[in-house]
């Protein structure tokens, strides 16, 4: 049996076996008698109806047809039937062909598949098997699920629990694959994520762990992970080590011990030595480490004594000739962690030879320069599944938005890298929260390529239509729609959303209040990061203009800043203690370990007053990055910027820190003149100054407002505030000489992707009405007699040479 079915896998995973099975791999063209001909019978089919042609159509076509060969070893006939010319009143219908393939078996339609998900050979081998094993590969949700389906397996079957990041990958199509060949001798079950994977200790993009329950009588199941990478080849093996003997037992020196029999040749044997005097004890230890070592080697007990009495251990690896190696241990957690740390060995050679071939192919297609544009290129085209995010579709929209609390929607695109790379990131901010126990939040996708009414003007949830993607909005009952201008990041967005639970304003009454609010941890899952908190102080609530004012900025910052709003009574006493005059507002700024607490005056205009609020909230001191650069260059004022080495002695600390004080002192000196900044962006950004690498600490003057000149502070010069300040002044007064100028010019991005306004202009025309038709013919009849006059001339040029228009003007 082992034979038959490590046969079969082998030709799956491997495209062979030529002579075993039909692999012609033609795409089925099948007619309507064809199909209901094949349908009675009974077989299974997977069939595109296709009513229009598309470059997008094409590809996914050119993707079924390769699909066709590899499903067929599973007996499924893959087809099309082309709508024009065949008529299945069914299926032929523009609310359902367009969009979807569909999978029939036992003479009826089994299930619906989007082309969105069925887009290569991957996703749509492992869609097809995943719809057709929905009875034997079963999808847990939490521990519960997980707990109740060891108890309905314990005693009968064992279970193969596999979890990938994402459906219609490499990984989720070996899983299929294997379920295909195991179903019926174990329980599948599949995650994608969510609370099971804590359990787990689930590490990486995907993994598998064998759940022995047809022998456990206990509560939870005895669980042993896959220590190799995913395939299908390493599926069949691990499968293959969960059957054999926990234990073996010999009366002979391991050097006279046969290796492992067939399917277990390749993997390493492990002898202890039993004595005969603790035989009993010697057994359970053996048993217990044989657990351990549970599908990464064979246990062999040793009943005898062996020759070399210094030796209590000994282990055989494949492929050495056989050799016995003997070990003395004290401890036998030694012999683990070696077998440990061979596995890890290899797993990280196969892992380094992946990311080498990987960075290959890369570099074939053009070089990645950065963490970011890496990071889009790897997320292309991947769609993160997880249970703490909705799929919202038309049918779904309506019921999504008529929920209660804060309703947190993602509207992105498919074919845009950035919308897919943050995708992921939404997923994992969702699952955060969802594991953090916070009620009230509901997380949503919507893919603006498929469900483009949902994306236009929303009159019940009151948004404009989306331009920009990806747009995450955040929806609250009988409030304005906000929109997420933040960071497009996990923490970011993790932050941002936890914060917008809190009221804004929230409106206190007492001083003690006051107190919890400024001191206070809005949300256990904020620990350790103060965020900026903002008190309006008026003298009276319902007769100050500025109120109004106040609330309408708390709304806009919301989930950058908390807002608090004191009035009354309790105002005029809170702000009497403290010195300030009502009304007021009160702006506390948090930046890591420094803080600072701002006055300001209330203006009669939100906009200004929203404008000194960001103003305040700057670091005087920055260290520049990428969600505060654009803030310091929307100021209009040049940039000082100050450049040290990464130093790790106590001495090069020091230096680092003298020379922001003394940066801090020219701040102060400097007044309103200067805006200041300290970065460890990198030697590069630097040299991109420069042109080239000046000694460490540098001083650089950069984007004036009056040019794009570059002005470098003395080298080897020492750095003090007043030196600094006099340095300044020469070069306003156009004493000093640029050191380099910014450059100008385009940032193409690193890897070419698709051109989909091409596509769009490639899609073949629809049907035109009497009207077109008519205009088109009066302008032809119009532009044959204009080519008239021009015959002769027209028939010189064509002989010669043939014209392309430029279009270089659109």
């Amino acid at each position: 049996m082992w034979v038959c079915v490590a046969f079969s896998l082998l030709c799956i995973h491997s495209g062979g076996c030529t002579d075993m099975v039909n692999t012609s791999g033609l795409l089925l063209e099948l007619t309507t008698v064809d199909f209901y001909d094949k349908l009675n019978a009974g077989k299974m089919l997977f069939i595109y109806f296709q009513t229009q042609v598309s470059p997008t159509i094409s590809l996914f076509l050119g993707e079924l047809k390769k699909s066709a060969e590899v499903l067929q070893d599973y007996g499924i006939l893959v087809g099309k039937i082309n709508c024009n010319e065949e008529l299945i009143p069914s299926h032929c219908v523009k609310e359902r062909a367009p969009n979807a393939a569909f999978l029939f078996g036992g003479g009826k339609e089994l299930a619906a598949l989007d082309l969105d998900t069925v887009f290569d050979v991957n996703s749509i081998v492992s869609e097809v098997l995943f719809a057709i094993l929905r009875d034997e590969m079963k999808y847990v949700h939490s521990g519960a699920d997980l707990l109740a389906m060891e108890k309905s397996c314990r005693g009968k079957k064992d279970m193969v629990l596999a979890y990938v990041s994402s459906l219609g990958t490499q990984e989720h199509r070996w899983i299929m694959e294997t379920a295909y060949v195991y179903g019926s001798k174990y329980q599948f079950i599949l995650i994608t994520g969510g609370p099971v994977l804590k359990h787990l200790g689930a590490v990486g993009a995907c993994g598998v762990w064998f759940l022995h329950c047809r022998a456990s009588q206990s509560e939870r199941c005895p669980v042993t992970p896959m220590g190799t990478p995913l395939s299908t080849l390493g599926l069949h093996t691990f499968l293959q080590l969960m059957e054999a003997p926990l234990l073996s037992e010999v009366y002979e020196d391991p050097s006279a011990v046969p290796g492992p029999p067939f399917p277990y040749q390749q993997t390493p044997q492990v002898f202890l030595f039993s004595h005969p005097q603790t035989e009993h004890s010697d057994r359970d230890t053996a048993r217990a480490l044989a657990w351990r070592l549970r599908g990464l080697a064979l246990l062999v007990l040793v009943h005898r004594k062996s020759p070399r009495d210094e030796y209590n251990a000994a282990y055989r690896l494949p492929d050495k000739s056989s050799e016995v190696k003997y070990l003395t241990l004290p401890n036998l957690d030694e012999l683990l962690e070696l077998f440990l740390h061979q596995q890890e060995d290899v797993q990280e050679e196969k892992e380094e030879e992946g990311e080498d071939n990987e960075d290959e192919d890369l570099m074939s297609d053009g070089t990645l320069e950065d963490e970011i544009s890496s990071g889009v290129y790897e997320k292309r085209g991947r769609l993160v599944h997880s249970d703490s995010v909705t799929r919202l579709t038309s049918d779904r929209f309506p019921a999504a938005l008529a929920q209660s609390g804060l309703k947190v929607l993602l509207f992105y695109l498919k074919w845009d890298a950035v919308s897919m790379a943050f995708h992921s990131s939404f997923v994992e901010v969702a699952e955060r929260i969802a594991e953090s126990g916070v009620e009230g939040v509901h997380m949503s996708t919507v893919d603006c390529g498929e469900w483009t009414d949902l994306c236009a003007s929303q009159p019940a949830a009151s948004f404009p239509p989306i331009t920009a993607f990806p747009t995450v909005l955040l929806l609250r009952p009988q409030e304005p729609v906000q929109v997420y201008t933040g960071m497009l990041g996990c923490q970011a967005l993790h932050r941002f959303i936890l914060l917008s639970l809190a009221a804004s304003p929230r409106v206190l009454s007492t001083p003690q209040e006051v107190t919890s609010f400024l001191h206070g941890v809005p949300h256990p899952a904020l620990a350790g990061s103060t965020p900026h908190r903002m008190l309006g102080l008026f003298s009276t609530r319902s007769s100050s203009a500025g109120v109004p004012v106040f609330e309408h900025a708390a709304r806009t910052l919301r989930g950058r800043v908390l807002s608090a709003l004191l009035t009354d009574g309790p105002a005029r006493e809170w702000a009497a203690e403290r010195s300030v005059d009502l009304p007021a507002v009160l702006l506390f700024a948090w930046w890591g370990g420094d803080s600072h607490v701002s006055v300001l005056s209330l203006s009669s205009s939100v906009e200004d007053l929203l404008s000194r609020i960001e103003a305040a909230l700057l670091h005087p001191l920055p260290e520049l990055t990428v969600e505060n650069l654009p803030s310091f260059l929307g100021l209009g004022k040049a940039l000082l910027l100050l450049f040290v080495g990464e130093e790790e002695d106590e001495t090069g600390l020091k230096q680092n820190k003298a020379l922001v004080e003394d940066m801090r002192r020219a701040l102060e000196l400097g007044g309103e003149r200067m805006e200041h900044g300290r970065t460890p962006a990198g030697m590069s950004v630097l040299g991109s100054y420069l042109g080239s690498m000046p000694p460490l600490p540098a001083l650089l003057l950069t984007h004036l407002p009056t040019g794009p000149e570059v002005y470098q502070y003395p080298p080897y010069s020492p750095i003090l505030a007043r030196s600094v300040l006099r340095w300044l002044q020469r070069v306003e007064e156009a004493r000093e000489s640029p050191a380099g100028v910014l450059k100008e010019g385009d940032w193409p991005p690193a890897v070419e992707f698709y051109d989909f306004l091409k596509v769009m202009d490639e899609e073949e025309p629809g049907p035109k009405d009497e009207a077109e038709v008519e205009e088109e013919e009066e302008e032809e009849e119009e532009e044959e007699a204009d080519a008239a006059e021009s015959a002769s001339e027209e028939e010189r040029s064509t002989r010669s040479s043939f014209h392309t228009p430029d279009h270089s003007e659109f």
